[in-house]
């Protein structure tokens, strides 16, 4: 599963930086949201592969940890931490400002996520 989990990381990733360099060709609502909601299911694989061996609600959970936190610690302003995000990397895990709709869209894709997730365990332990 540690395999599928990190396949599904680096695909998650691809998606995500695609949805930004080719926004212009998107539908509107899905160029505004498809990025945050990619970045939050890669949250979740991420500590599906680092906690494998743990319940699905554990992953959930933590991802909402996480990704909230991120999304609050963008509150905070100071200029060590603002030159940080004015890199690349810092910008894509930290963010720039805080947005509440983040928070929805990062619900919306670790539900997705987990739900998703949760029926592939599901199938794949009745091929057993």
């Amino acid at each position: 599963m540690r395999i599928a989990y990190m396949i599904a990381i680096i695909i998650t990733i691809l998606l995500g930086l695609a949805s930004r360099k080719y926004s212009h060709q998107l539908l509107l609502f899905v160029a505004q949201n498809a990025g945050d909601i990619l970045w939050a299911m890669m949250v979740y694989f991420g500590f599906r592969f680092l906690l494998v061996r743990q319940n699905l609600l554990t992953a959930v959970l933590l991802s909402f940890l996480f990704s909230y936190g991120i999304e609050f610690s963008q509150l905070y302003q100071e200029d060590w931490i603002n030159q940080v995000r004015g890199t690349l990397f810092g910008a894509l895990i930290l963010g720039k400002g805080f947005l509440a709709v983040d928070l929805i869209r990062y619900t919306t894709g670790i539900m997705i996520v987990a739900i998703l997730d949760k029926v592939a365990v599901y199938l794949l332990t009745l091929r057993r």
